[in-house]
């Protein structure tokens, strides 16, 4: 009896010994402090840091003023020990905590300003081209005979 009582101590404390994949990426961008969005949701401001529970792809939004909004689709590829059976031994029996910690850099280019003299320089132009269009001709109707 009391070796069975050790077997089943000695089974929880392997089971509480054993740990998981902890799976993060981290989000850095230049220039630093852009609002960083993942499939729509805020993580916070760059460096931005958060966990992630499958691989795949993700959608990341990087938001700074005076910057270009910039839309990324990033694969996040599995690494080998997540493949199946693999998966279930790196998350259920590996006796220590496997981090996989994915970072992504991303370049904002600086928003372009527009010329204001150019943009009326346009408009006046497209205005005259509107002028010079001559409405068109009323369309005749058909006349109903009688039957």
């Amino acid at each position: 009896m009391r070796q069975r009582t050790w077997l089943w101590a000695a089974v929880a404390c392997a089971g509480m010994l054993t740990c998981c994949v902890e799976r993060r990426f981290v989000v850095t961008s230049d220039p630093p402090g852009a609002v960083v969005l993942r499939n729509g949701k805020p993580i916070g401001f760059s460096p931005g840091d958060d966990h992630f529970v499958f691989y795949g792809n993700y959608h990341f939004t990087i938001i700074k003023d005076g910057f270009e909004t910039l839309q990324v689709d990033q694969n996040v590829p599995a690494p080998w020990y997540e493949y199946p059976p693999l998966d279930f031994v790196s998350e259920n029996l590996v006796p220590w905590h496997i981090e996989d910690v994915r970072r992504f850099h991303y370049q904002l280019r600086p928003q372009q300003l527009t010329d204001t003299h150019e943009l009326l320089r346009q408009s006046e132009h497209l205005r005259a081209r509107g002028h010079s269009i001559a409405p068109p001709t009323a369309a005749v109707q058909p006349v109903e005979t009688e039957r």
